[in-house]
């Protein structure tokens, strides 16, 4: 769904202009090769590191929640830290993780079947077996983007919105979050696609991603403005509730752990990184490979210097970066930044 009708095709940039960011190895043999772009800015907003082309238009996808959780936060929802932090989440569907969206829509005097993400299954296995187990079926509020699903319908519910098309490119909570999305990445949203789990994601640079989430993860909660406020309460809410972003032992939980920052994947080879000084790093990878882009956004943040290689490779080692073969390690997909 384009921003008018008629309006020229627009993509991400192409092999061209990309970069070999990362690798996979196996039994001492590189078997894939992934390329793309990288960016890393200061805490101030300064380039430390681009390789490739991060002026080229991405779709942010998942890396797009943090932002719509600050739109949700200055559009009227009131949320406490681990529902604030599970706004930005792809959570895993654990019962605590579904306890707090849930918790969300009630405090909104609202329930799950407001949410208008897709039925899933959770996942992480054992929530999953849980359910078959219980003769019960796919629900929405299992899905990984229930969190800020949720987060949008309290916003709506505070400011009087209607419900039913809360996911609509044209309603009010849509366009507000657009509005975030253009003044924290400092630029015009140039497309509007339909995200995997019904919501609007809004195409900008893998330079204004990451000027964003710079900018989240240096705000301020005694700031005057009341953006910067809402931004600095998603990005501490974010980093005290680590377990809720994604779940126990899986990627983004970890490395937000390990590197004491802000971790957060989207699909399709997505990837940004807070520190905890707020050096922020994106990354895109061309062939969609989440991992790849994990690995490449930690090594971008050593090569720029902002952590060391010895936590760098810690980080990628907890973070399911090891290859498997009959069951053993044989390999590690690794960045080559």
């Amino acid at each position: 769904m384009s921003d008018s009708a008629g309006a020229a095709r627009v993509g991400t940039f192409g092999a061209a202009s990309a970069v070999e960011l990362a690798v996979a190895e196996r039994s001492g043999f590189i078997e894939n090769r992934h390329i793309g772009s990288a960016i890393v800015l200061s805490r101030d907003g300064e380039r430390m590191l681009a390789l490739g082309d991060p002026d080229g238009l991405i779709l942010p996808r998942s890396t797009l929640k943090p932002f719509q959780a600050v739109a949700s936060v200055t559009a009227g929802a009131r949320l406490d830290g681990e529902q604030t932090a599970i706004a930005t989440a792809s959570h895993a569907g654990t019962r605590e993780h579904v306890a707090v969206v849930l918790s969300i829509l009630a405090d909104a005097g609202l329930d799950a079947g407001v949410l208008r993400c897709p039925a899933a299954l959770p996942a992480d296995r054992g929530a999953r077996d849980e359910i078959v187990r219980r003769g019960r079926g796919p629900a929405a509020v299992y899905m990984e983007c229930s969190g800020k699903h949720a987060a949008m319908l309290a916003a709506c519910a505070a400011s009087s919105w209607t419900l039913q098309d809360y996911t609509d490119p044209r309603h009010s909570l849509q366009q507000h979050v657009k509005d975030v999305v253009e003044r924290l990445s400092g630029e015009k949203v140039v497309h509007t696609a339909v995200d995997g789990c019904g919501a609007p994601v809004f195409a900008i640079t893998l330079a204004g991603l990451a000027r964003g989430v710079q900018r989240i993860s240096t705000a301020s909660e005694r700031s005057p403005f009341p953006l910067h406020r809402a931004a600095a309460l998603v990005h501490r809410s974010a980093r005290e509730h680590p377990w809720a972003l994604s779940g126990t032992g899986r990627p983004d939980t970890v490395l937000t752990q390990t590197l004491g920052g802000y971790a957060k994947a989207g699909a399709d080879g997505v990837m940004t990184i807070a520190t905890g000084d707020g050096v922020t790093a994106a990354v895109k990878v061309l062939d969609g490979s989440v991992p790849a882009a994990r690995a490449a956004a930690v090594g971008a943040l050593a090569r720029a210097g902002a952590i060391d290689r010895a936590l760098a490779d810690r980080a990628l080692e907890q973070s399911g970066t090891v290859i498997l073969g009959g069951g053993a390690p044989v390999g590690r997909l690794r960045s080559v930044i």
